[in-house]
């Protein structure tokens, strides 16, 4: 029998996935924790076999917690859960030590799947990033974008966690410029939002944080 636990800052997100885990017959316990601390403090007295954790933890880079985690816990299997699908977002978070990335979008059954496959020592990747990894390997290498000056400032503030108001107010430009930058980072790194583009930034090295 299998020792869930969750990790998410979103209640409703964190209370839906323990319903429906709490009912599959693999599945023994499913503990919940809405913060990194949280979880931290947990398991020095709870034992996990998997961990799903949310990738986007309020003031937590949840990719920096894996090898941590891994060190510390090294039976227990990591799951990352993210509405990012970017090639060097999951390869971080593989070469970090996880054993699955799956979608928050994915279905309960795939969910349910990775849980299983990941106790049986395996590695899993939903549906939706395995053809991200599958079109990356036949594709190459992306092509790392050319940045502008003012890009790669911006960039910078960006992934200190400045707002548009604050980043505008150090570079001595309006705001209207910053979001104009910042849409044009988020077209050149091919990412739906900043937030991606700065992982991708910093997994090619154009920026550190």
């Amino acid at each position: 029998m299998i020792k869930i636990g969750i990790t998410d800052d979103h209640p409703l997100l964190l209370e839906g996935l323990k319903n429906i885990l709490s009912n599959q017959p693999t599945i023994n316990t499913v503990e919940c924790y809405s913060s990194a601390k949280a979880l931290q403090d947990a398991l020095t007295t709870v034992e996990i076999d998997i961990l799903l954790l949310d990738i986007n933890l309020d003031n937590t880079n949840s990719i920096e917690l894996i090898k941590p985690l891994k060190k510390k816990y090294p039976e227990m299997h990591i799951i990352m859960l993210s509405v990012h699908n970017e090639y060097a977002v999951i390869n971080s978070c593989l070469e970090e030590g996880a054993s699955g990335y799956i979608q928050k979008n994915a279905s309960v059954d795939e969910i349910v799947e990775g849980i299983n496959s990941i106790f049986d020592g395996k590695i899993f990747l939903c549906s939706q990033t395995k053809s991200v990894m599958n079109k990356k390997e036949k594709d190459g290498l992306n092509t790392i974008p050319k940045l502008t000056r003012r890009e790669k400032e911006i960039l910078a503030e960006a992934a200190l966690g400045l707002t548009t108001q604050q980043i505008a107010d150090k570079l001595f430009i309006s705001t209207h410029t910053v979001d104009s930058h910042r849409k044009n980072l988020i077209e050149k790194f091919k990412t739906s939002n900043l937030s991606s583009a700065i992982t991708l930034a910093i997994e090619y090295g154009l920026v550190t944080k």
